[in-house]
């Protein structure tokens, strides 16, 4: 949960891409640290395997945001999606503020995305958290590529709760911006 600085008026608030290997969850993060100005943004850290997979977490800060008097920081984190480090995504999870869930629009990777989501469920619970009380987006990445499927099709099955979708194509930068923009505000009215 937020760590909140009533003194200082600040909040801290983490934010956690969620969803399947290799989903492109990493390549929104790298994205989002590109593109914003040094000033409004930590340094990137990262643990990668040899071939530049997530290994345990990625995380940047981005600079505070004025919001009603009070100044919010959000923490962005992405999850591994390799299917040994069950224990690591539910660890990274704890304390999150808001998830987005990175769907491959690929076909073959639709058992992938209900199993990552069907896990989702699972750390939620754990934590005693509802998914339908929870700030979720659900992105369909990868909807450039030429077999990829439509962002419904993606979605509909995994979308349980009516939460917010939205498409992307996250190497291109394309619907990334736009999915920290709409997490952020579901985070920041639940704060």
């Amino acid at each position: 949960m937020a760590a909140i600085d009533v003194r200082n008026r600040r909040i801290d608030a983490k934010i956690v891409y969620y969803g399947p290997a290799q989903s492109g969850k990493t390549t929104n993060l790298l994205n989002v640290h590109n593109r914003l100005p040094e000033s409004a943004r930590g340094p990137m850290r990262s643990i990668d395997t040899v071939d530049e997979r997530t290994l345990f977490f990625d995380f940047t800060p981005l600079q505070p945001i004025e919001v009603g008097g009070w100044q919010i920081r959000f923490h962005l984190y992405t999850v591994p999606g390799q299917d040994d480090y069950v224990r690591t995504r539910r660890a990274i999870l704890g304390g999150t503020d808001g998830i987005v869930f990175v769907a491959d629009a690929s076909p073959e990777h639709q058992q992938s995305n209900l199993a990552s989501m069907a896990e989702l469920h699972q750390h939620l619970d754990h934590y005693q958290r509802r998914p339908e009380t929870t700030p979720l987006l659900l992105q369909v990445n990868k909807t450039d590529l030429p077999d990829a499927l439509g962002t419904d099709a993606v979605a509909d099955p995994l979308n349980t709760h009516a939460w917010p979708v939205l498409s992307a194509m996250a190497i291109r930068g394309i619907g990334v911006s736009e999915t920290l923009s709409t997490i952020a505000k579901l985070v920041a009215r639940q704060l």
